[in-house]
C-alpha cells in the first residue's frame, strides 16, 4: 500500500514482536508492518543485545495505518485485547524489559487517545490488576533482523507459533472479525 496523505504511523510493544506483528498484519487498513527495537539507549541494537535486557530497547512493531479504514482507538482496543497490559516486563513465558507493554505515540492525539483508553479501562475495571502499559514518545525505530520479519506466517508449524501465536489470532478473530483484512 502506498503511503497517502491520510496515512499515519503507529508503534506498539506488547511482548514478543512475532505475536504483535502477526496480529496487526491481519487488520484492515494496516500496511508496511515491521518488527524491530525501540526505546533504548544504543544505536542499531541486535537481537542478542536487546535480549540481554541491558540496552533498554523493547521488541516492538511499527506500521502505517489508514485512518479512513481503521481509527487509532480501534488499534488501541486490539492492542489491549491481545496481550496482558497488567504484567510488568512479561508476556506469558517471555520475561524481561524487552517484553514490556508500551505505546510509542507519534503525536499528541495518539498520546491523548492512549491515556484516555487506559483511564476508561481503569474506571470500568476491565482488568483485575492495574494497567502497567507505558505511554512514551516514539523514538528511533530499528528494524529487526530479516528472519524476524513476517515470522509467524513463515513458521506456523514452529511450536511457539502454534501454541502462543495461534491462540492469540483465534482470540483476535472472535472479537474483531469486522476489522480483519480477510475475515474468511
Amino acid at each position: 500500500m502506498t503511503i497517502t496523505p491520510t496515512s499515519t504511523t503507529a508503534t506498539f510493544a506488547s511482548g514478543c514482536f512475532w505475536c504483535t506483528e502477526a496480529i496487526f498484519k491481519r487488520i484492515r487498513g494496516v500496511s508496511n508492518i515491521k518488527s524491530g527495537y525501540t526505546g533504548g539507549k544504543i544505536k542499531h541494537p541486535t537481537y542478542l543485545e536487546i535480549c540481554s535486557g541491558l540496552t533498554g530497547h523493547t521488541e516492538a512493531i511499527q506500521f502505517i495505518f489508514d485512518p479512513t479504514l481503521i481509527d487509532y482507538d480501534d488499534l488501541l482496543a486490539i492492542f489491549f485485547y491481545t496481550h496482558d497490559p497488567t504484567t510488568l516486563n512479561r508476556q506469558g513465558n517471555d520475561v524481561g524489559t524487552q517484553y514490556r507493554s508500551v505505546i510509542f505515540y507519534h503525536d499528541e492525539a495518539q498520546a491523548h487517545s492512549a491515556r484516555s483508553f487506559i483511564e476508561k479501562s481503569t474506571r470500568d475495571q476491565v482488568y483485575n490488576n492495574p494497567i502497567v502499559t507505558a505511554i512514551q514518545p516514539a523514538t528511533v525505530f530499528y528494524e529487526a533482523e530479516s528472519y524476524h520479519q513476517d515470522y509467524y506466517d513463515q513458521n506456523t508449524a514452529q511450536p511457539y507459533c502454534s501454541f502462543v501465536i495461534g491462540p492469540k489470532l483465534e482470540k483476535l478473530r472472535k472479537q474483531f472479525l469486522d476489522k480483519l483484512k480477510n475475515p474468511d
